[in-house]
């Protein structure tokens, strides 16, 4: 991890993501380590979003050992240098509300998908980030199949789509 964060400096990065994949808690934890050390190394103030899979990697367990998973990954993460801890997953008002309190205000990232909570709401709970992840590109490239669908099939353009000025 930290020579993969050393070279993206070199190419310019000043941030990234990196996954726990819910690895051994020492195992994940070195990973940030590294990271931080490596940008510190560098001279460069560098932003990294450590993600818990806490949430999406949950299996059967009960809500509450997830919630106390990701505070014990979040923390450990941010006590390592870690700007802010993400973890994706369908997270409630009352979940989230507890990461923040776990993590702290300004420092939990999340993703907005549907059915999760809206942008607003989320930051009157403290929430530091959200992910809007791969959804515009799925939305972008369903787009292009509904326009290559009505092509091949008959050759118009579907009415619908913005006109060209």
């Amino acid at each position: 991890a930290g020579e993969t964060t050393r070279l993206a400096i070199g190419a310019g990065v000043v941030g990234a993501n990196v996954e726990d994949r819910l690895k051994p808690f020492d195992e994940s934890v070195a990973a940030v380590e590294a990271i931080v050390k490596a940008a510190e190394a560098e001279g460069v103030p560098f932003a990294l979003n450590a993600r818990t899979d806490a949430f999406v990697r949950a299996g059967h367990r009960p809500v509450a050992e997830s919630i106390a998973d990701a505070i014990q990954r979040g923390r450990a993460f941010l006590d390592a240098g870690a700007t802010a801890v993400f973890v994706p997953g369908m997270l409630d008002a009352n979940i989230t509300r507890q990461l923040v309190e776990g993590l702290g205000e300004g420092k939990l990232s999340v993703i907005g998908l549907p059915g999760t909570l809206a942008a607003s709401e989320y930051e009157k709970l403290g929430v530091a980030r959200i992910s809007y992840g791969p959804l515009p590109q799925r939305v972008a490239l369903t787009a292009v199949q509904d326009l290559a669908a009505s092509l091949y099939a008959g050759g118009v353009i579907p009415n619908g789509l913005p006109a060209l000025n």
